[in-house]
């Protein structure tokens, strides 16, 4: 099989070759090579699509694996094809050493990078950002915070608020950017890094094996994952003297739980803005990014030409939740609300004020730790009195 890096390929005239990016519609209209073509990776799945076998064909996906099949499948087909090695990752790299060439360019890229955050996106991102902490009181004076950074478009976006609310804001607190290895590739490592540098970001990073451990686990290993960096984190945060954890949670995220307690559970519950531990004691999880929505997360990022891995996850081709595929549930919910947005521009709103205006008295039963209650247990008393 025929491979290209992507500095080789850009030497080559476009208008003698074909680039078919076989990524998802959103991922390549966001980012993708010049030229390129997008024709999902589902769409070969009853065939080879109408491609012109006049030319080379040159195909693109996340990692560079999945590309591989294709070509496999278009060789067999009589086309002359050859695989982007290293795929989107690899256009990351290319495209993140092409902007940081000296360290004034890395100077002048952070200041506008932080400039569109108290101007253009103030009123989406940064008053979010703030009413979130003054209304769930997320920081006192004195915390010491570590900042979970897993390299993707809502940690980075956060560091970066928590910077500059530490350096404008009138609470003194401390802040450790942490990021944890859990056995990231070295394609992914560096973009992580190389994204850091580019926003300003000091990062305190540990190792840990986690994705060896869940490398064999066939059910729910995101799920297994997540809970084991949780833990890591917690640990690490508060061997650094931190009293406070803050992870990368939106919007869409409180939402997307509600739903699926809602529709999975049933039971009506969301992902809180703040937390104490119950594993290690002193130590509380807050949810900065509780009010943001998704979208203005991502105009942020578009708007800064910035490019994050959606996922540093290893195996981030096979996981659904990733990037790589479809069919978790919180996919489902994702549809859903997308579908409710384009019928009403109130109910996401909704679905989230509904969690913060529980009528006790019209609901049939709740519980809190051992406490429970149903509607019958006064009902009676409530008649006498009305």
């Amino acid at each position: 099989m025929k491979s290209i890096e992507i500095k080789d390929l850009e030497k080559l005239d476009p208008g003698l070759i074909t680039i078919v990016d076989i990524r998802k519609r959103e991922d390549y209209e966001r980012n993708t090579i010049p030229h390129a073509v997008n024709i999902p990776m589902e769409k070969f799945e009853n065939g080879i699509p109408d491609l012109m076998r006049e030319k080379p064909i040159y195909v693109l996906c996340y990692t560079g694996e999945k590309s591989e099949i294709i070509v496999e499948q278009l060789e067999e087909a009589g086309y002359d094809a050859t695989n982007i090695t290293g795929g989107y990752r690899a256009l990351l790299r290319l495209q993140l050493s092409q902007i940081i060439q000296t360290q004034s360019d890395i100077e002048e890229k952070t200041k506008e990078i932080e400039r569109s955050l108290i101007k253009k996106f103030r009123k989406p991102i940064w008053s979010k950002f703030t009413k979130a902490i003054q209304e769930y009181q997320l920081i006192q004076e004195g915390d010491k915070i570590a900042v979970c950074i897993s390299g993707g478009k809502d940690s980075m976006l956060m560091a970066k608020l928590f910077q500059e609310l530490q350096r404008h804001g009138k609470i003194p607190f401390e802040l450790v950017f942490l990021v944890m290895n859990p056995g990231y590739n070295q394609d992914n490592w560096n973009i992580i890094q190389d994204n850091a540098k580019l926003l300003g970001i000091p990062l305190t990073v540990f190792e840990s094996d986690i994705f060896n451990i869940v490398a064999g686990v066939d059910k729910n290993p995101c799920y297994l994952c997540a809970r084991m960096r949780r833990g890591y984190l917690y640990s690490h945060a508060k061997s650094l003297g931190c009293n406070k954890i803050a992870l990368g949670h939106h919007f869409d995220d409180v939402i997307e739980t509600i739903l699926m307690g809602m529709l999975y559970s049933g039971k009506i519950e969301t992902m809180m803005p703040k937390l104490h531990s119950s594993n290690f004691e002193g130590m509380e999880l807050i949810r900065p990014l509780y009010m943001i929505k998704e979208e203005d997360i991502k105009a942020w990022r578009d708007y800064n030409r910035l490019h994050f891995i959606q996922c540093a996850c290893r195996f981030t081709e096979n996981c659904a939740s990733c990037g790589g595929g479809r069919g978790s549930k919180r996919d489902e919910m994702k549809e859903l609300i997308a579908m409710f947005r384009e019928t009403s521009d109130v109910i996401e709103n909704n679905i989230f004020k509904s969690v913060h205006n529980i009528n006790l008295r019209t609901v049939i039963g709740y519980h809190k730790n051992e406490e429970s209650y149903n509607f019958l247990d006064d009902y009676d008393l409530e008649r006498r009195q009305v």
